[in-house]
């Protein structure tokens, strides 16, 4: 029976052997999440995108998400407007999905990351400070231990997550001197734009 889920937007996750740590990895891209009960690496890069590691910490049962909040107009404060509802959906298809291959609710906990200040022209949106604060307000409404966080900054990161360990490896990326990252989390904030999520988001 396979054990691994994942949901992406466009294409399904990349899985590699790593080398360097000897063990099945795989990418997680903007809007993609993974979850597995397999001992692997889940690997993602953050800009303003944050990304929740969240496991069981008994079973060893864990995923990783990484993604946006829509940058939507007269959003702000609204506790069910698309933002807000965007991000629940984004976490609930994970947990449930954690839940669905033997996780329990209970034993969760969460290392969260991203959220940095690094889209151009999205100074005044703080779309980083936002996904940051979404992320953090949700664990904690849903009553999932927090137990490390690296967030905000100026810097993209790279993200190493061992699910069966709990481990996270964690690099800033000071000398990037490509907009890859810049350039495939504005795609993402633009495909966010135009979707409407409305009428297919469920809150729980």
């Amino acid at each position: 029976m396979r054990t691994d889920h994942s949901y992406e937007e466009t294409r399904s996750p990349n899985l590699y052997f790593d080398r360097n740590f000897n063990i099945e990895s795989v990418k997680i891209l903007p809007g993609e999440f993974y979850v597995t009960a397999r001992d692997m690496a889940l690997v993602t890069v953050l800009g303003s995108c944050v990304a929740a590691c969240i496991r069981d910490r008994e079973s060893g049962i864990g995923g990783m998400n990484h993604f946006m909040l829509p940058d939507v107009k007269n959003d702000a404060g609204s506790p069910v407007g698309t933002s807000a509802r965007y991000g629940t959906y984004a976490m609930e298809m994970m947990i449930n999905q954690l839940l669905k291959i033997g996780a329990r609710r209970s034993n969760l906990q969460a290392k969260v990351f991203g959220g940095g200040s690094v889209l151009r022209g999205f100074t005044v949106a703080n779309v980083g400070e936002r996904n940051a604060e979404f992320v953090q307000d949700y664990l904690r409404t849903e009553g999932i231990s927090l137990v490390a966080q690296d967030m905000l900054d100026v810097y993209p990161r790279k993200v190493y997550f061992f699910p069966r360990t709990g481990k996270v490896l964690v690099k800033k990326l000071k000398d990037v001197h490509n907009d890859t990252i810049i350039e495939r989390e504005q795609t993402y904030s633009s495909r966010l734009k135009a979707a409407d999520v409305q009428g297919e988001v469920e809150l729980f």
